[in-house]
């Protein structure tokens, strides 16, 4: 049989969060950066995206990682990371499953006890050091992006909610950040549902009375994550704390997500809360965890931000091809609002 479309992908999660990483069947994409072949993707090649995320291939809690060349000769290889709703330029649980995936299929050769790499994202160099034992990536540690304030204790008006106090900050992608004990959560499983429908309130209103722009990109802009945060504690293992994501078009991250955790250090640094080296242990709404410290301070325009480094776990779950015949009637997929 003749097929118009085969891709290879692997598939992966990092603290619960499924992130595929494609592998085979598209060779390059125009643009010189990972941001350019980004935005090369999202104007022009969307059909890849919506061919693997929409039904009946994919689902709405799915993202894919696009592994391409890079032209940077300081990365090892580069990603394109498309989630459901958005392509963004960075994600933690997606570089921490792309770098497990190429490292334990041999795309990339593994040393061990350590294999220190170097990915572009879209948003930028992330080095990546994976701690490896008898053929497996048992922990990998990446140094983010700088992460940033944009706004400490902004009010804002969320219709049949009313006014709130968040914060927003820059992590990877641009989140606003909600005391979740102040509407009334605890951050458990069976507040999933009511967590997602108040999380994309919230962003809506944020998005459009907060205004946000990367001070050195401008292509990266608006706020488009809520990440509902639980208290700080003081524990034996350093500070802990739970936290939930919204992600578009209406879910909650399984994990306790990368850029979500790099923009809580980032206030929590702000704010004098945690200092440089200090660990800061990030829980997800099912118990997972990563790791977080800020290595060192710096600048972002005339923002002051941090450095930090994400510690998790990825684990591959299986092998497919996915094909698209030529009579497939659906070769974009489609979409129905009981899920999506």
């Amino acid at each position: 049989m003749r097929f118009r479309r085969m891709v290879n992908v692997v598939s992966a999660h990092a603290a619960g969060e499924p992130n595929d990483v494609i592998t085979g069947g598209v060779l390059n994409v125009p643009g010189r950066t990972m941001f350019e072949k980004m935005t090369w993707l999202q104007d022009k090649g969307d059909d890849l995206r919506l061919f693997l995320l929409n039904d009946p291939r994919g689902k709405v809690s799915l993202c894919m990682n696009l592994i391409l060349p890079s032209n940077d000769p300081k990365a090892d290889f580069g990603f394109v990371i498309m989630e459901s709703d958005y392509y963004v330029p960075m994600s933690g649980t997606n570089t921490i499953c792309t770098a497990t995936v190429a490292l334990e299929t041999g795309m990339v050769p593994m040393t061990e006890p350590e294999t220190r790499i170097v990915l572009e994202a879209p948003a930028g160099l992330v080095p990546v050091t994976a701690k490896c034992r008898d053929g497996k990536v048992e922990s990998v540690t990446f140094d983010n992006v700088p992460s940033f304030v944009f706004g400490l204790d902004q009010a804002i008006e969320v219709p049949n909610l009313g006014r709130l106090t968040v914060d927003v900050a820059y992590g990877g992608m641009i989140y606003v950040l909600v005391d979740a004990a102040a509407v009334g959560f605890e951050i458990k499983p069976e507040e999933a549902r009511h967590m997602v429908e108040i999380g994309e309130r919230i962003k809506a209103a944020a998005a459009e009375q907060l205004p946000a722009i990367h001070p050195e990109n401008p292509g990266i802009h608006t706020i488009n994550q809520t990440l509902f945060a639980g208290p700080l504690l003081e524990t034996e293992r350093g500070k802990v704390s739970k936290n939930g994501v919204i992600v578009s078009p209406g879910r909650l991250d399984r994990s306790p997500c990368g850029t979500g955790t790099s923009a809580r250090l980032a206030v929590l640094h702000a704010r004098g809360q945690i200092a440089e080296g200090e660990t800061f242990i990030h829980q997800s709404i099912i118990g997972t965890e990563f790791t977080g410290t800020v290595t060192a301070t710096t600048k972002v325009g005339v923002l002051p931000a941090i450095r930090p480094a994400i510690t998790g776990t990825a684990w591959i779950t299986g092998f497919h091809q996915h094909v698209l015949d030529p009579s497939d009637p659906f070769p974009t997929g489609y979409r129905l609002n009981d899920t999506w």
